[in-house]
């Protein structure tokens, strides 16, 4: 647990939402296990993710998938405490982070922010990843449930403070044992990065063009490789950053097949 001087309005619910993580969610769980509760919500996986959460002793419910934001604030609302900390299942709280998580609620409460904004390290390709726009990727995670919600239609969720709300840094990283090989990259682009966000893209009313598409491949490697450090990381910054470009090719040209698609229909109804 962690050491306080106020024990009832500083207490934390970890909320980790899952489908088949067998192979992730007991370190997850233990990486928090200095939380007031942690609360599981699960999908519909097939594998053991829900009974090991279960014998980590998190409080685990089963909901239909409903999208990322949706999720996340189901999973809010089964928490019993002020305090939120959204993890996913193949991020891991770091000593330094619970240090400060722990320093951080030892303030009395009129000096704490409502939300918190933290660093969050990608492994990839055996290293800890420094450039390439990978770090510090900040995410707010920490905050009282009461100052914000999760917003997002498809893809990239997040999360939406209140007006009024004071939103601060805190030091320590939540690593990220991210994708496991360049298999399971180039499947997560093609299946959910790419149609998603391409889908994201024709709802906000953006478009894209023949030359659009032909741009925004090698722009994006140039900014990511070189503009961003991903050359400090070698063979896999070098790996990370033709992936954004491939991402960025694939998200566009899914975005021109989507507004034909669309101008088609329009035409048709008139």
């Amino acid at each position: 647990m962690l050491v306080r001087t106020r024990m009832d309005n500083c207490q934390v619910s970890v909320c980790i939402i899952t489908l088949n993580e067998e192979d992730h969610i007991r370190e997850a769980c233990e990486s928090v296990s200095w939380a007031d509760e942690i609360v599981v919500v699960d999908s519909g996986s097939t594998d053991r993710t829900r009974e090991i959460a279960v014998a980590c002793g998190a409080r685990v419910f089963e909901n239909a998938w409903p999208g990322f934001a949706a999720q996340r604030e189901f999973a809010t609302g089964q928490a019993t405490h002020a305090w939120i900390f959204s993890l996913d299942a193949d991020e891991r709280v770091s000593e330094e982070l619970r240090a400060s998580i722990n320093g951080l609620f030892s303030k009395p409460d009129s000096d704490l922010a409502d939300g918190y904004l933290i660093p969050r390290r990608a492994f990839y390709m055996g290293r800890w990843i420094r450039g390439g726009g990978w770090y510090p990727d900040r995410q707010l995670r920490l905050y009282r449930k009461s100052k914000g919600r999760w917003q997002g239609a498809h893809i990239h969720e997040s999360m939406k403070m209140n007006p009024d709300a004071r939103v601060e840094m805190l030091s320590g990283d939540l690593l990220h044992y991210t994708v496991r090989d360049a298999a399971e990259h180039h499947r997560m682009i093609g299946e959910r990065y790419a149609p998603l966000g391409a889908r994201k893209m024709l709802e906000q009313g953006r478009r894209t063009s023949p030359l659009k598409i032909a741009t925004i491949g090698p722009a994006t490697f140039i900014r990511n490789f070189v503009l961003k450090g991903g050359f400090r990381d070698g063979l896999a910054g070098f790996s990370i950053a033709t992936f954004a470009a491939h991402h960025a090719f694939l998200k566009h040209l899914q975005l021109w097949e989507l507004q034909n698609q669309k101008s088609t229909q329009d035409s048709s109804a008139e």
